[in-house]
């Protein structure tokens, strides 16, 4: 049995749909839970040609036998989630008979959207507009519509927390997908340029139902870059064109902006395994950083300068890189566990 929570060490963006899916398909593990904040993350799982950009289902869906949970501390658009299941049936995946929802999420409705859109939220914060944060003010405030309340997601309702330590005590394999990333918590970010609520491993664990104790491995996931979409401070940030030329311009799967970006941050990394108590690394993109090393599947036949790297990332953090990410497919992994 192992317990497996995986979040992101920077502000989001940093491949961790890919290290979810590659671990449930490498692994053929049992239930996968989502943690996080809602639709506002975006993660994004490329098979073979097909590219698919989630929102609300977990990134486990690449294994059939997986089973999909989302946890109560998610707030849940229903729109997309029925969208999402839709989506994933039409690529020959049968999400229904596998796919659950914890009755106790809340439920985004048009007047959160709208509220995102405008004014402080919208113009200085600059959130991604889907409704999360006002969702999560109303929760706060005790005046939130459940996932038992709304008429559309009544057949996927589902006691996750009760689920998933079941899964632990019958020796069971748990991944547990964290969303955004450590400096865009409410509590450990850059305030106010972040999210509404904690994102960090033990809020994961918070969101869908399990105990620390139950915790085995914390994976941190690490682009072998910094980017970040929206306002907010971004050290070392690059200028658009010193980014592009470099080979990180990006876009953000929710938004569509053009992510900022600036150079790998070693004292972030060091201070996000510490918040996060993280047991491992996964490092992604490093394709991106060291072009050479594009689907290499075996660390031998990394580059000395992409090994320099690696080596320096686990003597600066005293962590492992167990996982590394060298092209977008699923399976462009080097798995050194």
């Amino acid at each position: 049995m192992v317990c497996t929570v995986i979040v992101d060490g920077f502000f989001g963006d940093s491949g961790k749909g890919k290290i979810v899916s590659y671990l449930a398909y490498a692994d053929d593990v049992e239930y996968c839970a989502r943690g996080g904040v809602g639709p506002n993350a975006g993660h994004t799982v490329t098979v073979g040609e097909r590219v698919f950009r989630l929102r609300m289902l977990p990134s486990a869906f690449v294994n059939p036998e997986t089973r999909l949970l989302i946890g109560p501390g998610v707030v849940v658009n229903p729109e997309i989630v029925l969208k999402e299941v839709s989506e994933l049936e039409v690529a020959g995946f049968n999400v229904e008979r596998r796919f659950g929802l914890d009755a106790q999420c809340a439920v985004i409705e048009p007047k959160h959207i709208k509220a995102d859109r405008s004014g402080h939220l919208g113009e200085v914060i600059q959130t991604t507009g889907t409704g999360t944060g006002p969702c999560n003010a109303d929760r706060a405030l005790r005046r939130a519509k459940l996932a038992r309340d709304e008429p559309s997601l009544k057949r996927f309702l589902a006691d996750v927390s009760m689920e998933l330590n079941q899964a632990l005590d019958k020796g069971m394999d748990v991944l547990v997908e964290g969303t955004q990333g450590t400096y865009l918590s409410l509590y450990h970010g850059t305030y106010p340029y972040v999210t509404s609520k904690d994102v960090c491993s033990s809020a994961a664990c918070s969101d869908v139902g399990i105990g620390p104790t139950r915790v085995d491995e914390v994976i941190l996931v690490l682009k072998s870059y910094v980017t970040r979409v929206g306002a907010g401070e971004l050290p070392g940030e690059l200028t658009p064109e010193e980014a592009r030329r470099r080979g990180w311009e990006e876009y953000g799967t929710v938004t569509g902006r053009q992510r900022r970006a600036a150079p790998f941050n070693y004292e972030l990394a060091r201070r996000a395994a510490m918040i996060n108590g993280a047991t491992q690394i996964a490092l992604t993109k490093l394709d991106v950083l060291y072009p050479e090393c594009r689907g290499v599947r075996d660390y031998g036949s990394l580059s000395r300068e992409a090994k320099d790297f690696v080596e320096r990332i686990e003597s600066e953090l005293g962590l492992p890189v167990t996982l590394i990410g060298t092209g977008p497919d699923l399976e462009e992994v080097i798995d050194r566990r």
